[in-house]
């Protein structure tokens, strides 16, 4: 493995951290939360303009033409200033697989405006009760052949209350998965919002009886929508880790600026030895979290089999990401549970992303039944 980034990443790298350092501040952050916004359009205009939400797409749609680890850095960074802004669900759940599977057209009409800042997608994959690859949502040929019908609902969609674009794996009638370009302003398609633990609410889609045309089918006629689906799955996991290794790493800075300025009996809180060992415990944690996300990434990357990899860095930010948050909560006392102070929002974002991730039982499960069919 080689964590070392390109010229070209590392200058995303800076420009994210210091566009979202300039504008993602505590104060903008708490105007957007007295507002009701939930997205920070100036940081994304600013990322957009700057060529960081298109460094990962090709460079004839606008794009850098950069391999994933580019956006998934940019997405670390966003992690740390708890930034709310699409990079996971615009550009790594929709513009990463219209990229790589999409037909010409597809790629001609929707990697250019994503670039550009001006439009936002969201992937609706998971339903309740079943597999991404195996949806309950049905499409269904029309009586012409020339489209399908669409019915379903996809419970919980990140990004999808303001996107402008919605990617929806569906069952056809043959059984197998495919992947439609869905508008959500179409007839049959509305959207409710559902308010979550890190306070981002994401979006109910219910389709009833959705009219679609053949060209709405990623990939078009003959596409592999369960690898599709398989593949958006992988990256997105993996950015996941990433954003908590980013708001994890910005969680122990506080807590070391603070124990150092906290003084109880003319000491600093730091050189306790309770509080010490506790700041030491979630240092590891935060390591062990980045370094797992980042072999993952880089796996991806490089193309390269990376499912147990994938598995491990789950794990890692499942279980260690909310210790982290909450031992820097821990140390800072009552500082830490004041919404005045820019810590409750990578507590939140921790344990959100460790609810998306599912339990640390689950992704053992996984990784030992990979080990044990070898």
């Amino acid at each position: 493995m080689d964590f070392d980034l390109s010229e070209e990443e590392q200058a995303i790298n800076d420009l994210t951290d210091q566009i979202l350092a300039d504008k993602s501040t505590h104060e903008r952050l708490k105007s957007l939360d007295e507002d009701g916004d939930h997205v920070d359009l100036d940081s994304w205009k600013a990322l957009a303009s700057s060529g960081v939400v298109g460094c990962s797409l090709p460079e004839e749609s606008g794009g850098a033409g950069l391999g994933y680890l580019a956006v998934a850095k940019s997405i670390e960074r966003a992690g740390y200033h708890a930034s709310p802004v699409p990079l996971l669900s615009t550009v790594v759940m929709a513009a990463l697989p219209i990229a790589e599977f999409g037909t010409s057209a597809q790629r001609a009409a929707l990697l250019p405006p994503i670039s550009d800042g001006v439009l936002l997608a969201a992937t609706g994959l998971y339903e309740e009760g079943t597999d991404p690859v195996a949806p309950n949502t049905v499409a269904i040929a029309d009586s012409a052949g020339d489209g399908f019908v669409i019915s379903g609902v996809k419970p919980m969609v990140a990004g999808g209350l303001e996107a402008s674009l919605l990617l929806i794996p569906a069952e056809l009638a043959d059984g197998s998965c495919a992947v439609f370009l869905v508008a959500p302003d179409a007839d049959g398609v509305t959207r409710y919002r559902v308010d979550t633990t890190g306070g981002r609410p994401q979006a109910r889609v219910e389709l009833d009886s959705v009219i679609v045309g053949p060209d709405s089918l990623l990939g078009g006629s003959g596409a592999d929508g369960a690898a599709i689906v398989e593949w958006i799955v992988q990256r997105a996991t993996v950015a996941m880790c990433m954003m908590m290794a980013g708001a994890a790493r910005a969680s122990i800075e506080l807590a070391a600026e603070y124990t150092k300025e906290r003084f109880q009996f003319d000491r600093a809180i730091a050189t306790f030895q309770t509080v010490s060992n506790r700041a030491g415990d979630t240092y590891v944690d935060t390591e062990a979290i980045r370094l797992t996300a980042y072999q993952a990434a880089w796996r991806l990357d490089q193309g390269l089999e990376a499912a147990d990899q994938i598995d491990i860095a789950k794990w890692w930010a499942a279980e260690a990401g909310f210790r982290v948050a909450h031992g820097a909560v821990h140390v800072h006392g009552g500082v830490g549970v004041d919404r005045d102070y820019p810590l409750h929002r990578h507590f939140l974002l921790a344990r959100e992303l460790e609810l998306m991730l599912g339990t640390g039982e689950e992704h053992l499960a996984s990784l030992g039944r990979s080990i044990a069919t070898r």
